[in-house]
């Protein structure tokens, strides 16, 4: 064979590895294709690959974030969150919570046809919660029963390193949830400020023993309660005057989380408030502690009922677990983590598209 053939065909080979290397592969690549094949063209993109080239042109690693707020997020979630900067991109925006919506785009695209994920539009809710938390009206964002799962820490994290830079008025983020201990815990591993309270029964007043912040930097922004039961929950909610919430439903949603949502929304109501309630998922039964367990086979079902008793949206699956949140349909990334890449993803599309 001469040198010349043969050189061309090794580059040949070359290109071809690569463009294998290079072309897009995820978790049910196959249940998403026919929306994504309807959905790319509508914004100029011919593959994922070039939507991916697009954010990287303009300096964004979207599965650098993703995967630095949830490591274990599966591939299509770091694949959705770049189609949807990518849209952010090809829209010409350069504004936080306008980002924040389109990259909501993205992540209904990757939602499979018919599931839970796509009848509760899922992705659109998410880009919408995301531009709420980085507009001024929005002063404090809670994750609701946030200690026992990390994924309620990785999103907070997400939130307290991004959200501020682009918001006049730093957003306040806190845990609240069941049990003082966990609280501690939590606050002690991720560099949050422990916030140790104390509820008077009898008056309904809350009082603030101790705070104790285990970092100087940005992780110490983010406050973390314990409450010892729903009245106390509701409490420190008011205390801090949450503006938005969402609900981790891995541990006790029906004996705090939940409760504690809907009697603060009451509450709202009653002192001419805006709550905005987001229950982050539900859908099917997983998780087996005895909270869940004494409801049988509708473990999840009730978590899921008591969700749409008190939320304005409701997403679907675990605030925590990527697998979960697979199941039902939309990607693979936990709840709360995704609030987190969210908001990071879209500050990054601000930072690019201004320089």
């Amino acid at each position: 064979m001469p040198k010349c053939l043969a050189k061309l065909l090794v580059e040949d080979i070359r290109k071809n590895i690569k463009r294998k290397i290079d072309m897009a592969k995820f978790e049910g690549q196959d249940r998403r294709e026919a929306t994504l094949a309807k959905v790319l063209p509508e914004y100029g993109f011919k593959s994922l690959d070039e939507a991916r080239d697009l954010c990287l042109s303009k300096g964004i690693d979207v599965d650098a974030i993703v995967k630095g707020i949830q490591p274990i997020a599966f591939d299509n979630a770091s694949w959705a969150y770049t189609l949807g900067c990518a849209i952010a991109i090809k829209k010409g925006i350069k504004n936080a919570a306008e980002a924040a919506e389109a990259i909501g785009l993205g992540l209904q695209a990757f939602a499979v046809p018919g599931s839970v994920g796509d009848r509760r539009q899922v992705g659109i809710g998410h880009g919408n919660l995301a531009a709420m938390l980085l507009r001024e009206e929005t002063k404090c964002f809670c994750f609701l029963a946030g200690h026992e799962s990390f994924a309620a820490a990785e999103g907070a994290i997400g939130i307290a390193r991004n959200a501020n830079k682009v918001r006049k008025e730093p957003l306040r983020v806190i845990l609240n949830g069941l049990g003082k201990d966990a609280a501690y815990i939590i606050a002690r591993i991720n560099g949050f400020t422990a916030v140790e309270t104390e509820y008077d029964f009898k008056t309904g007043d809350l009082k603030i023993v101790k705070e104790t912040p285990f970092s100087d930097g940005e992780r110490a922004n983010v406050r973390c309660y314990g409450a010892d039961d729903v009245n106390e929950g509701v409490a420190i909610m008011i205390h801090e005057g949450v503006d938005v919430s969402i609900t981790g439903n891995s541990t006790n949603p029906t004996r705090f989380q939940h409760p504690v949502a809907g009697t603060y929304k009451k509450w709202c109501w009653e002192h001419d408030r805006k709550y905005f309630s987001v229950a982050s998922g539900g859908g099917t039964g997983r998780t087996l502690h005895p909270d869940n367990v004494a409801a049988g086979p509708a473990s999840y079902g009730m978590t899921d009922t008591m969700g749409r008793m008190h939320g304005d949206a409701q997403f679907a699956g675990s605030s925590s677990v990527p697998a979960h949140v697979e199941m039902m349909g939309v990607i693979g990334m936990g709840n709360n983590p995704m609030v987190g890449a969210t908001v990071a993803v879209a500050v990054a599309v601000e930072s690019a598209m201004n320089k």
